[in-house]
């Protein structure tokens, strides 16, 4: 799984995609402090304990970089960046009931626009299966000999 390359400095508007899911009645928003708890056990319970402890890392930098998705009060995606390592994006889950809504996108460029904020001209996304979607959502680009990049030593 190769890691990609985003230039954030030539990013979609991302305002119609959040229009368009507050027209259905989706938010997009960062997280909380309070609200640590409830993001990291859906996480957890929807995505597994890898993605929840980078999910839980992310509470712990300042700005929060953790988004969330919500319809009716309730949690249906989470994106990060900055948490699995400096400068890089993931993990993002939407649940699966909620998928092919726009709301991925919506959260990839939120953390994307928020990584420009903070400083940043461009952002990897390591270890990406679905390189189609960052592909045409982001303009991401293939860095060339990056598989398994830092994900090569997992813990068993």
């Amino acid at each position: 799984m190769p890691d990609l390359l985003v230039k954030l400095y030539d990013l979609p508007d991302i305002v119609p995609h959040i229009q368009k899911l507050q027209e259905e009645g989706v938010h997009v928003r960062t997280s909380m402090a309070y609200e640590k708890h409830q993001v990291v056990q859906w996480v957890l319970a929807n995505f597994g304990q890898g993605w929840a402890s980078e999910c839980d890392v992310s509470f712990s930098n300042s700005p929060i970089t953790c988004f969330i998705a919500t319809e009716n009060a309730r949690i249906v995606g989470f994106a990060c960046y900055d948490s699995t390592a400096k400068n890089f994006f993931g993990p993002i889950g939407v649940a699966e009931n909620c998928r092919n809504r726009n709301i991925g996108e919506t959260l990839l460029l939120s953390c994307l626009k928020a990584s420009a904020s903070a400083g940043y001209r461009y952002s990897i996304i390591g270890g990406v299966e679905s390189v189609e979607f960052y592909k045409k959502t982001a303009g991401a680009i293939e860095i060339p000999g990056s598989s398994p990049g830092i994900y090569g030593e997992r813990l068993e």
